[in-house]
């Protein structure tokens, strides 16, 4: 389309968030919200403050403390606002914000887990060439293309679904900014976005679970080599934290991949 024709729409409206008792909703939204901030927020704290947890393993998990802690924002204080608003609008370009900040943050998070499996199988099957291999500059280094990958797939959607032309309906079937119940406001083709979506976004959520599987089968490999009993249960409680991110990302990715 024309840039001149590009969206007309300066206001949209979220339906999401649709029945009336919006005090009762707006408390259960403050808890569940100031827990993921209490606890992210007191997890990047503690990292940061305790010096004997200034690991690999520890410097990824703060920052994935920190991603679950952006998207968690960007949509939970906009539904904060809606569940005590009557008009539930919000600004089609905080709308773009909206999903921009989502999306970056939960690919991130997909990536982070599996450069945090291949972390966990480095630490245990070679403990000795560990520090060395995973020096402070290469975690710096793997957090960059780690959010250049996140960048790079966020804007392959959200420069051409928000550059569509959008005409009729303003109202979003969703309660928050989101790709496809946004494609449904285009009056424009859709169905590159529907392919850029389904492949891009599905090929970097869906490649780091076999990454994880990958990582956590090495894992398993060198803890059975271990002669120790002992041994054996101290390496793999080790991944005890990572497991529980991976169980709790894969929970988010279903719902996601429902919600669409």
């Amino acid at each position: 389309m024309d840039k001149g024709n590009c969206s007309s729409l300066t206001k949209v409206f979220l339906l999401g968030i649709t029945v009336n008792m919006n005090v009762l909703l707006f408390t259960m939204f403050l808890v569940v919200y100031l827990t993921i901030l209490l606890t992210n927020v007191g997890m990047i704290i503690l990292i940061r403050m305790d010096p004997q947890v200034h690991t690999p393993m520890y410097f990824f998990l703060s920052h994935l403390s920190f991603s679950d802690l952006s998207y968690s924002t960007a949509i939970g204080t906009e539904m904060l606002v809606d569940s005590l608003s009557k008009s539930k609008s919000i600004h089609f370009l905080g709308c773009a914000l909206q999903f921009f900040i989502f999306c970056i943050f939960i690919d991130a998070e997909c990536v982070l887990l599996a450069v945090m499996a291949f972390n966990r199988y480095k630490a245990i099957s070679n403990p000795l060439l560990f520090v060395v291999d995973m020096f402070n500059k290469v975690c710096y280094q793997l957090l960059a293309g780690i959010y250049t990958v996140a960048l790079a797939d966020t804007l392959t959607h959200t420069t051409p679904t928000f550059h569509l032309y959008f005409c009729g309906s303003k109202e979003i079937n969703h309660f928050f900014c989101d790709i496809p119940p946004v494609l449904v406001l285009s009056c424009s083709d859709t169905r590159i976005n529907m392919l850029l979506m389904f492949t891009v976004l599905g090929f970097i959520e869906l490649s780091t679970i076999p990454g994880v599987l990958i990582s956590y089968g090495y894992i398993i490999s060198s803890v059975l080599k271990i002669r120790c009993v002992e041994g054996r249960f101290k390496a793999f409680s080790t991944c005890t934290s990572h497991l529980t991110d991976v169980e709790d990302i894969f929970q988010k990715v279903k719902t996601k991949m429902w919600l669409k």
